[in-house]
């Protein structure tokens, strides 16, 4: 299956303090990705502002449908 690299930004409208509300939610939707073959890897740049993921999917179409299901991704450009 193809390994698409996702880089997101955090958009400047970011509510942090709702953010940090969904960090459980947002743990274990990993995980079940993890666990589903979607999702190999996650990193998060405090300095940049932003999330890379390596989304294993069929096509770009399948890889932005994988990371809308993460409950931050509301917040990513």
């Amino acid at each position: 299956m193809p390994t698409f690299m996702v880089v997101a930004t955090f958009s400047p409208e970011t509510d942090l303090p709702q953010m940090r509300t969904v960090i459980a939610e947002e743990l274990a939707q990993v995980k079940v990705l993890e666990s589903e073959g979607r999702l190999a890897a996650v990193h998060i740049s405090s300095a940049r502002g932003a999330v890379f993921l390596e989304v294993m999917a069929e096509d770009a179409d399948e890889a932005l449908a994988t990371v809308e299901t993460l409950p931050m991704a509301k917040w990513w450009a």
